[in-house]
């Protein structure tokens, strides 16, 4: 499920950078995937080896560090599921345009997704969404490949805005804390690892090579989707669209002006079940994540006893709150959800060097070879000292 995550970050926020900046911001889109890479990867090497979540490696160290993770977890679950199930109900508006409007599909879809995860079923939807996924970024390769055939659709006279002005820094920092998702992410993931190993054996090599694949291809459609924006949309005189169903329209534009009318619908479909997707997943993963935290923070599950099955009872009523929460900031500051979004996703970036540095410390000392673990920690030094000095930057400029 993590895959769907990472794909519905990359989705938003690599192709608002290619139609506001077209191909300036490549490089800072892939270094910062290169760089949290570390990170993300030390998540999954870490219940790989110890056998336990990431969740009891944080309370092991202390229950502060809980405590942050709780806290931080509750505002961006809420805010990540309004803003992925609003994308997600204005991909299916665009399927239907004269059915329900975004605010009543929002709320079908917020239940079939509750369903789909109360019943036990998502096991099946999720290999529906990678489906979907390959499919999505296959018609992105040959999106990308029909678009440069055509060549820049940019005007002769156009004067692309620099994004490495302090004005544009705001947006930059937004871009980089979803870049490849949300650096808690990695605990969800790493929830996710420890209960696969309780129905299937999953050794450390299988593990950390289905992470790998997922994480590196990722990286190359931020790219590819980056490509897309800069061909198609950057340059044009129509406003870019931040969120909700305008967003949605131009997305699905840009296939049909790369591909041909007749890939229109088949693209909203495609990307409809893509997000369809993310939203399970945020709606899992951040309930799970809670649940867990709860669990450990009020000792009902022993740190000694990772793999002990929890009840899910705790779980269905953290799940049906955030859903009921992210269903009211929809209907209530849907005008206001990108803004919304872009706190979010400055918030992720901001609290990104400490969750890097903590799922760091978890590391040190254990896992691979020498070789390969001191390349991969001077790696995480030179990720913690970019994610940290950017950060600082950043604070000074909103403190000004």
């Amino acid at each position: 499920m993590a895959t769907a995550a990472i794909g519905g970050s990359h989705l938003v926020a690599s192709t608002q950078a290619g139609a506001l900046f077209g191909w300036q911001l490549a490089g800072l889109i892939l270094l910062v995937n290169v760089l949290k890479y570390p990170f993300f990867r030390f998540g999954v090497d870490y219940t790989l080896t110890h056998n336990e979540s990431l969740l009891h490696g944080y309370f092991r160290k202390g229950r502060g560090y809980l405590w942050a993770f709780l806290l931080l977890n509750i505002v961006a679950a809420v805010v990540n599921t309004a803003g992925v199930l609003l994308l997600t109900a204005s991909m299916l508006y665009f399927v239907i345009p004269h059915g329900p409007n975004v605010l009543i599909l929002s709320a079908i879809i917020l239940m079939v997704c509750l369903l789909i995860l109360l019943l036990g079923k998502y096991r099946v939807l999720d290999t529906l969404a990678r489906v979907m996924m390959v499919i999505l970024a296959a018609l992105t390769v040959l999106a990308v490949i029909f678009a440069m055939s055509q060549g820049s659709q940019v005007p002769a006279d156009f004067v692309s805005p620099s994004p490495w002005e302090l004005a544009a820094l705001g947006f930059l920092v937004a871009m980089m804390g979803w870049m490849p998702a949300p650096i808690e992410i990695s605990v969800i993931n790493s929830i996710w690892v420890q209960e696969k190993r309780r129905i299937v054996p999953v050794s450390r090599r299988g593990g950390l090579f289905d992470f790998n694949l997922g994480y590196w291809v990722t990286a190359f459609l931020a790219l590819c989707f980056l490509s897309l924006g800069a061909l198609v949309q950057h340059g044009s005189e129509q406003q870019i669209a931040m969120a909700g169903v305008a967003f949605a329209q131009q997305l699905v534009n840009m296939y049909a002006e790369s591909l041909g009318e007749w890939t229109r619908w088949i693209v909203a479909l495609v990307a409809f079940f893509c997000m369809f997707g993310t939203t399970i997943t945020v709606l899992d993963g951040y309930a799970r994540g809670l649940h867990l935290s709860g669990l450990l923070l009020t000792k009902r599950l022993d740190v000694e006893t990772p793999n002990v099955a929890v009840s899910r009872r705790g779980y269905t009523w953290l799940l049906l709150a955030q859903a009921a929460a992210g269903m009211v900031i929809i209907l209530f500051f849907r005008g206001a959800l990108s803004p919304m979004l872009t706190f979010a996703m400055t918030a992720a970036f901001l609290t990104t060097p400490f969750f890097a540095w903590l799922n760091f410390s978890l590391v040190r000392g254990s896992g691979e070879n020498h070789a390969r673990r001191t390349f991969l920690h001077l790696w995480a030094w030179v990720g913690l000292t970019y994610l940290i000095g950017f950060a600082l930057i950043f604070i000074w400029y909103a403190a000004r």
